[in-house]
């Protein structure tokens, strides 16, 4: 027991402030929202969408369009284009309300909006969510998996996953809804009480992610149940998630549409 007590001052406090204090530390090699300079986009090049494996980037008359549902943040596009038009910034920040939001130009880009004030009054407290993985690769699942553990600790904020949709004021998805899958998320949905709460995470989730198009898969969460909050990565980094999650339920400052990070 004594050895017990020693090892836990030792450690001493593990859990991280946010989102109170200085921005979080994310390793160098990290990518979060993608940056787009279309002044240094020369126009006829199609390095970029050629590059993309998940057919994220669109190239317009005022420069490339990105799909942060469908991206994956490989980087290639990145190291494809020879402008260096495109790169990616250690904004972790990436969830939006509706799947118009995540299309993004390099100009701005729409933060989640909270709910309204009747259901941040139901949801705002607590939260429950029970989490599906509806064909995942285990790599979002075990992201979210990494919010219970004492460095993000969820339960602080009133959000924990539960074992039943019976007990749930929402579903966490993760996965591109196979088809095995899909009336087993159906029938998840249809079992969780009204009102509910959606959330797509993941490229899988969002759009199908490297497997969009493919015929034993939906192409995402909103293929099957109504979606109300995009969380975008391939996987989505913890701090992603979570700044979702706090932004849904008003426990962050609104910020609505916004400069694209330098």
């Amino acid at each position: 027991m004594f050895s017990i007590l020693a090892e836990r001052l030792r450690q001493g406090h593990r859990t991280i402030s946010f989102p109170a204090g200085d921005s979080p530390r994310l390793p160098d090699r990290f990518r979060g929202l993608p940056v787009l300079d279309a002044a240094k986009c020369t126009g006829d090049c199609r390095r970029c969408a050629e590059a993309c494996p998940t057919d994220a980037i669109a190239l317009a008359d005022n420069g490339p369009r990105l799909d942060l549902g469908r991206c994956l943040f490989c980087g290639e596009c990145a190291q494809a284009c020879p402008a260096n038009a495109i790169a990616f910034s250690q904004d972790y920040r990436l969830a939006s309300r509706t799947r118009k939001d995540l299309l993004i130009d390099g100009r701005t880009f729409r933060l989640a909006e909270a709910l309204d004030d009747k259901a941040r009054r139901l949801f705002g407290r607590s939260l429950q969510l029970r989490q599906v993985s509806a064909g995942g690769c285990n790599a979002c699942e075990a992201d979210i998996n990494v919010l219970t553990t004492v460095v993000f600790d969820l339960g602080r904020f009133g959000i924990q996953l539960v074992a039943s949709p019976r007990h749930a004021d929402g579903l966490l998805i993760t996965g591109p809804v196979t088809e095995h899958m899909r009336l087993a998320l159906r029938k998840t949905y249809e079992a969780t009480p009204a009102p509910k709460l959606v959330i797509a995470v993941g490229a899988c989730a969002i759009a199908g992610g490297p497997f969009a198009g493919h015929s034993e898969q939906h192409d995402g969460a909103d293929s099957t149940v109504p979606v109300d909050l995009y969380i975008p990565g391939c996987p989505p980094h913890p701090l992603t998630i979570l700044d979702g999650l706090l932004r849904l339920l008003g426990r962050l400052g609104p910020e609505g549409a916004r400069p694209a990070a330098r």
